[in-house]
């Protein structure tokens, strides 16, 4: 079989300027693997699609609290509103939550470590893992896409973010333990789909952080012989770029618009919205 190249991929056409706003679809950004560049694709392809004019929501949805960091939010506990007091029921209004990102078109729903006590308070409570898709319920017309980005587990917060979520995108690192982890993770979804949300499906799969080892061709030709199409055409280099963007606390699109790892997101973006992921 072919090896497939890893690059962007400048088919996929400029997306065409929206007349309204809303309803959104949401995408549940999910790997139970830490290190896949999961929230990395989750603020950029977040960002470019803003940039294409799409209203978008990211939600941070990992205790860590990277994606708020990303954007330039320090969600010190105590301190602002985050997605935690939206679960617990201590703010009822999303809109007291959400804040602007220095990004146009970009807003955020914070989290912090408090975030962590929710996987173990929200068991006793009732439709426990429809709380997310509630809230959501209360913002979801006035965007285009709402990105959740899923901590790395498999636990209630991810099932919330599955149950809110009409699509799931899976970014992946090219080793051989993350591609074994992606079959689990597409079992896990399924069981969603069955129990929870007959309406969610698989966006596709996102190849992250590749280089041109013979390692990482040989972990894609087996990604691309198990799931064929959904495997997105473009792909994610590795660069360091990434890491001072992080630095900066803003995308890479922002960063560095006219760097190839900016190009690579901007695809991303140009190629979920050709596939009807995304507005």
């Amino acid at each position: 079989m072919a090896t497939k190249k890893a690059s962007t991929d400048n088919r996929f056409p400029t997306p065409k300027k929206l007349s309204s706003h809303g309803p959104a679809r949401i995408i549940a950004m999910c790997n139970q693997k830490g290190g896949v560049g999961k929230t990395t694709t989750a603020v950029n392809m977040a960002a470019a699609l803003a940039d294409y004019g799409r209203k978008v929501l990211a939600i941070d949805f990992d205790p860590q609290g990277a994606l708020s960091t990303h954007l330039g939010v320090l969600a010190v506990p105590g301190e602002i509103p985050t997605v935690y007091d939206l679960l617990k029921g201590t703010i009822k209004d999303p809109h007291e939550v959400i804040r602007h990102s220095p990004i146009k078109n970009l807003d955020l729903m914070p989290a912090n470590i408090d975030l962590s006590a929710a996987e173990i308070e929200l068991v006793g409570e009732v439709a426990r893992e429809s709380i997310l898709a509630n809230i959501l319920r209360k913002v979801s017309h006035e965007y285009d896409v709402i990105i959740i980005d899923c901590q790395p587990s498999l636990g209630l917060l991810t099932v919330n973010a599955l149950t809110a979520a009409h699509g799931v995108l899976i970014p992946m690192a090219p080793d051989f333990f993350a591609l074994r982890g992606v079959a689990l993770l597409i079992e896990h979804v399924h069981k969603v789909q069955d129990r929870l949300n007959p309406a969610i499906k698989l966006d596709g799969i996102i190849v992250t952080m590749h280089d041109k080892t013979l390692h990482a061709k040989e972990v894609f030709d087996r990604l691309y012989e198990a799931f064929g199409d959904q495997v997105f055409k473009t792909q994610i280099n590795r660069t360091v770029k990434f890491k001072d963007a992080t630095a900066a606390q803003l995308p890479i699109t922002a960063y560095a618009a006219s760097s190839e790892a900016a190009e690579a997101y901007r695809s991303v973006a140009r190629e979920l919205v050709s596939r009807g992921c995304a507005p």
